[in-house]
């Protein structure tokens, strides 16, 4: 999922150079508790620091290089269908990432559903409050 991230931060930032800026600031946020889910069980598992280091940087460079790509392929051709069609790609992959693999993971390891039903709803209102403020 890293890959779309970094491909809509550049074509938001393509739009509105403040978005972009926010849009990355907000993603790199939550990159921090990324890195460490995808890290510490690494370092668990070997004890080696730098093989876990590796393995984050590694799953974090997606990002940059999804950017660096969209300004090959889009920066000359960006229209205001081009912004669109990105857009919506975009979304359709998060949300297949999401329905697909994500959320039938999170049920996997809580069978009993105790917080991920929950977790799910809180996530969609904040994301609709975050709208709302927006508009």
């Amino acid at each position: 999922h890293n890959f779309p991230e970094g491909l809509v931060t550049f074509v938001a930032a393509l739009d509105d150079p403040n978005a972009g800026a926010v849009l990355a600031i907000s993603i790199g946020i939550h990159n921090i508790p990324e890195g460490l889910c995808v890290s510490l069980p690494i370092y668990y598992a070997t004890g080696n620091r730098w093989k876990a280091f590796r393995w984050g940087c590694f799953a974090g460079i997606s990002e940059p290089i999804a950017a660096l790509l969209g300004w090959v392929v889009l920066a000359r051709a960006m229209t205001d269908t081009a912004f669109a069609v990105s857009f919506g790609l975009v979304s359709g992959l998060m949300l297949m990432i999401s329905f697909k693999e994500l959320i039938p993971t999170a049920y996997r390891y809580d069978p009993e559903d105790s917080v991920v039903t929950t977790s799910i709803v809180v996530g969609m209102a904040i994301t609709a409050l975050s709208l709302m403020l927006k508009a």
